[in-house]
């Protein structure tokens, strides 16, 4: 706003600010925050730390996450509703990225991503993950076709670029 009364002056700032906080208050009343009392926000604590072949520098990175998924073509649309809402769970619990993408060679493989800050901003991950997130990542997980889990994997960053 200081740009504005620079540019405005005092009173058409002001004025610019008051009609901000109305079109908010009305949009709060049409856009509600969606009500959480029916979640299960305990903490979940079943993720594991990753496996390490060392012990990574708690202040290295940044992190890359990666999530590969067999994915039956017919459900395809089904599980990327579902990884969608996982995507949401990652980005509130620390993620500065991510995407899902399929593959263009083998059509039921897709392949999940997301960075983090630092190894330790991708442990504390570990520890947020509640119940109702939980719920979401097994939806997501359900879809997964094969023998095995989805197959998870780790990067950290050799460089200090981000």
């Amino acid at each position: 706003m200081g740009r504005v009364a620079d540019h405005l002056g005092t009173p058409i700032a002001l004025v610019i600010a008051g009609v901000g906080l109305v079109v908010g208050l009305v949009g709060g009343i049409h856009w509600r925050i969606p009500e959480t009392d029916d979640l299960d926000l305990r903490p979940s604590a079943d993720w594991f730390d990753p496996r390490t072949e060392f012990e990574p520098d708690p202040d290295t990175g940044p992190v890359l996450v990666s999530v590969e998924y067999r994915i039956d073509p017919a459900t395809a649309d089904d599980f990327l509703a579902a990884v969608e809402k996982l995507g949401r769970v990652r980005r509130r619990n620390g993620a500065r990225y991510w995407n899902v993408f399929r593959d263009t060679e083998t059509d039921d493989r897709y392949l999940e991503v997301y960075f983090t800050g630092t190894w330790m901003a991708h442990l504390r991950e570990h520890e947020r993950v509640s119940v109702a997130d939980r719920e979401i990542q097994s939806r997501a997980v359900s879809f997964h076709v094969g023998d095995e889990p989805p197959q998870v994997s780790h990067f950290i960053s050799g460089t200090d670029e981000y």
